[in-house]
C-alpha cells in the first residue's frame, strides 16, 4: 500500500490530530476553554491590567473580586470564551467521588483565621461545592469541622483538600468511647463531658461545639452502627459492652455526673448512695442483661445475689473464686491440741443490699477477706479454746448450729 492509501485507510486520525491542534491552537488562542463533563476547570489569574484590585490583600490567596492569582468560581463542564492564555491558566480538575463506606476530610487554605477553635465552623456552602459562599461567610482557615458524606462533589481544589477516611463501624456487642479534640475545657475536677443532646452521636461537631460541648474524654458513648465521623474531631475506642450474669446484681460506681443527695438515710455511715445518672454508688443496681457502659467513666461491680459458698479448704475453691485465698482454719483445743479444720459457709446478698455493700467494702473480694475470713476463723478459734479436742470434734452438730448462729448475727450489720 503506498502512502496516499495508507493515508486514506487513517483518515479519522489525521482529522482527530487536526481538531486537537485546532482546539489547542487555534480555539486556544481566542480564549476558549472545554471542560469535560467529568471535571471542572480551577482558573489561575496571572495578571490584572487595570483597576485597583489588581492584586490580593495581604494573607488572602483566594480572589474574590478578580483579582490576581486563584479564583474563588471555577468553570462548569462546557465551552467557555474569553479566557486568554497569556492571562489566564486553566486546570482541569476531576469531579471528587467520594464511594459508600468513605466520607471526605476537609482542609482550606484560605478564609478567617481560627482563634479559640481547633476545627473550622461549619457554613452553608453546599458541602465545600461554593468556595465564594464559603469565604464569603465566615469560613475559617485549616481543618473543618464538617465532613462530606458519599456523593460526586464540584471542589475547587485551590481552596480545598479532600481526604478520603472510612465509614466508622461499631460492631454488635461494642461500644465507642469518645474522646474529641475540640470544645470548651472541662471544668476542675471533671474527667469527661456531660451529654450534649442534639449532635447524632458525635457526627454534627459544630453543634456538639456550639452547645456547650467538652473537649476530651465523653461520657456518652455510641453504640453499634455506622457512623459518618470525622476522625480528626473525634477518636474512638472500642470497648466490650458490660454484662450482668443471671443470678447477679450490677452495682454502678459513677465517676460523673451531678453531686447527688445521698439517699441511704441515717442508718447508713459507711459512704453514700445516689440515685442513677448521678455521681457516686447507685441505689438501684442493674438487672441481668447487656448495657452500653462507659468503662471510663463507670465501674461496675457483679454482685452475685444467689446463694454463694465458701470453703476454708486448701485447694478447694468453687467457680466464683472469691474463697482462692482462704485456706484451712487451724485450731487449737483447751488441752492443747492443735488440728486444722476445713469449713464452708454459705452466704446470700439481697439485690437490694448489693449497693450497700460494695458501697461499704467496694468489691465482693473486700468483704470475704475484711468480714467473712476474720469473722469465721475467729469463732472456730475461740470455740476451740472452751472445749477440750475429743469433745470438739464428737460435738460436731451443735458447733455448727453455733456458728450458723454467730455467723448470721455478725453479719447482719453488714447486709449480708
Amino acid at each position: 500500500m503506498d502512502a496516499v492509501g495508507m493515508l486514506g485507510s487513517y483518515w479519522w486520525i489525521v482529522v482527530l490530530i487536526l481538531l486537537i491542534v485546532f482546539y489547542k491552537v487555534v480555539l486556544r488562542l481566542f480564549g476558549a476553554v472545554i471542560i469535560p463533563g467529568n471535571a471542572i476547570g480551577v482558573v489561575r489569574k496571572r495578571w490584572v491590567l487595570f483597576g485597583h484590585n489588581r492584586t490580593l490583600p495581604d494573607g488572602q490567596i483566594i480572589a474574590l473580586e478578580g483579582e490576581a492569582g486563584y479564583q474563588a468560581d471555577t468553570l462548569a463542564p462546557g465551552l467557555h470564551w474569553a479566557l486568554w492564555p497569556w492571562q489566564y491558566d486553566i486546570s482541569v480538575v476531576p469531579f471528587i467521588d467520594i464511594s459508600e463506606g468513605k466520607l471526605g476530610v476537609v482542609d482550606a487554605r484560605d478564609g478567617m483565621p481560627l482563634t479559640d477553635r481547633v476545627f473550622g465552623r461549619e457554613v452553608d456552602c453546599k458541602a465545600y461545592q461554593d468556595a465564594r459562599a464559603f469565604l464569603t461567610k465566615g469560613g475559617q482557615r485549616g481543618p473543618q469541622i464538617a465532613v462530606i458524606p458519599p456523593g460526586t462533589y464540584r471542589i475547587n481544589t485551590s481552596l480545598f483538600s479532600v481526604k478520603m477516611v472510612n465509614v466508622l463501624e461499631i460492631p454488635e456487642g461494642k461500644v465507642g468511647i469518645v474522646t474529641t479534640q475540640d470544645g470548651a475545657p472541662l471544668k476542675t475536677g471533671e474527667i469527661a463531658g456531660r451529654e450534649v443532646p442534639g449532635h447524632e452521636m458525635f457526627q454534627d461537631g459544630e453543634h456538639f461545639v456550639h452547645h456547650g460541648g467538652n473537649k476530651g474524654l465523653q461520657a456518652q458513648v455510641m453504640l453499634a452502627g455506622s457512623y459518618y465521623l470525622n476522625p480528626n474531631f473525634a477518636s474512638v475506642e472500642l470497648a466490650n459492652m458490660t454484662e450482668v450474669p443471671i443470678g447477679h446484681a450490677g452495682v454502678v460506681i459513677a465517676f460523673v455526673g451531678d453531686e447527688g443527695a445521698d439517699v441511704t438515710g441515717e442508718g447508713f455511715k459507711h459512704g453514700n448512695m445516689v440515685k442513677r445518672g448521678e455521681r457516686g454508688v447507685w441505689v438501684d443496681p442493674l438487672d441481668p442483661g447487656m448495657y452500653p457502659v462507659n468503662p471510663k467513666t463507670n465501674h461496675v461491680v457483679s454482685v452475685p445475689t444467689t446463694n454463694v459458698v465458701l470453703n476454708w479448704a486448701t485447694g478447694k475453691t468453687e467457680a466464683h473464686k472469691l474463697d482462692a485465698k482462704l485456706s484451712t482454719i487451724t485450731v487449737r483445743s483447751s488441752d492443747g491440741f492443735t488440728f486444722n479444720l476445713d469449713v464452708s459457709q454459705i452466704i446470700h446478698i439481697p439485690r437490694s443490699s448489693a449497693p450497700k455493700v460494695i458501697a461499704r467494702f467496694g468489691s465482693m473480694d473486700n468483704l470475704v477477706t475484711q468480714v467473712l475470713e476474720p469473722t469465721i476463723g475467729n469463732y472456730f478459734r475461740n470455740a476451740a479454746q472452751k472445749s477440750d479436742a475429743i469433745s470438739f470434734l464428737n460435738e460436731r452438730t451443735a458447733r455448727q448450729g453455733e456458728a450458723r448462729e454467730h455467723i448470721q448475727r455478725a453479719l447482719e450489720q453488714y447486709d449480708v
